[in-house]
């Protein structure tokens, strides 16, 4: 049994077929399936289309999707028995006002996937992360040859030295603190400069070498908050694909309220009470807008309105 996805681009329903996909054999077969449907990527944006039900991927042939990208595709796994494969569009040009023209319209990832149903944006998030990564790691890292893809996407190998490269992510810890020394327990949001204007969100930052999460979320929230944490409590996760992250989410205790902002990583703090909080995220706060909805800092944030602690 499945289990359920907290987070957007998680819940992926696909078998990933990870023991077959590296036979050429099985994959060529896959690859000549007739029932072989792909989507498709440009820019990093998916192809959607609008449907009674609302906005979903559009799926074209395997065949089809090749007479448009020849070059570019990926194996993402199997949907029942239908192998399930992703194709890149390289052309500046939109496709959709060419060759795909009449089957949807390309979105920005983070906007298709707060319309999309859970499913396709965690597939669409999926391809946008392999393709993002075979983008960037073209050539190997031990002795700068060009590499060659295999296992359908989901691996490079290099011809002159035979090392073989996957593909990359990248742990971050993503935190929600929280202070219970007061009249009542309140939780801190932060906000970087660049955000839109109100917006303010959990604490963040990647995971160093030689490091375990509970380390990292202590270390962040020290750097950026100057609190200290005196215990972690795990909550969920989220792949995250821009480009390949993995959010890990927690809520941790600090000892204290006072708070300050280190102006680098973040320009302001604030306290919520989990009134606050609610109201925050109803959007009736007066003055502090919540995490957007794909986010996993608004998941944390309702879990601990709805009572988690650390």
């Amino acid at each position: 049994m499945a289990l359920p996805a907290l987070n957007t681009f998680a819940g992926n329903p696909l078998d990933r077929a990870g023991d077959r996909r590296n036979d050429p054999e099985w994959l060529a077969g896959q690859e000549t399936n007739p029932e072989a449907v792909a989507m498709v990527i440009w820019q990093g944006r998916p192809l959607v289309e609008d449907h009674a039900d609302g906005p979903r991927l559009a799926w074209l042939g395997l065949e089809h999707a090749r007479a448009v990208v020849p070059d570019r595709e990926l194996f993402l796994g199997l949907w029942k028995e239908a192998p399930v494969f992703a194709v890149e569009v390289e052309s500046s040009l939109d496709p959709a006002s060419g060759p795909l023209a009449g089957l949807g319209a390309f979105m920005e990832m983070r906007d298709a996937a707060a319309l999309l149903t859970g499913p396709d944006a965690a597939m669409a998030g999926t391809a946008k992360s392999l393709f993002e990564w075979r983008g960037r790691h073209g050539f190997c890292a031990a002795c700068g040859v060009e590499s060659d893809t295999a296992a359908g996407g989901w691996k490079r190998i290099c011809p002159a030295c035979r090392t073989e490269h996957f593909p990359r992510v990248d742990p971050v810890t993503i935190m929600l603190p929280v202070y219970r020394g007061g009249a009542e327990p309140v939780c801190l949001l932060g906000r970087q400069a660049s955000w839109p204007s109100g917006r303010m969100s959990a604490l963040a930052g990647f995971l160093e070498p030689g490091e375990s999460i509970e380390e990292a979320c202590a270390r962040e929230v020290e750097e950026e908050a100057g609190l200290t944490v005196t215990a972690v409590r795990y909550h969920s996760s989220q792949p995250w694909p821009f480009p390949g992250q993995l959010m890990i989410g927690l809520i941790c205790e600090v000892e204290s309220d006072q708070a300050a902002p280190d102006q680098t990583e973040l320009e302001a703090v604030a306290w919520l009470t989990r009134d606050e909080a609610r109201a925050c995220l109803d959007g009736a706060h007066a003055t502090i807008k919540a995490p957007p909805r794909i986010a996993i800092a608004r998941t944390l944030l309702q879990a601990w309105v709805d009572g988690f602690a650390p």
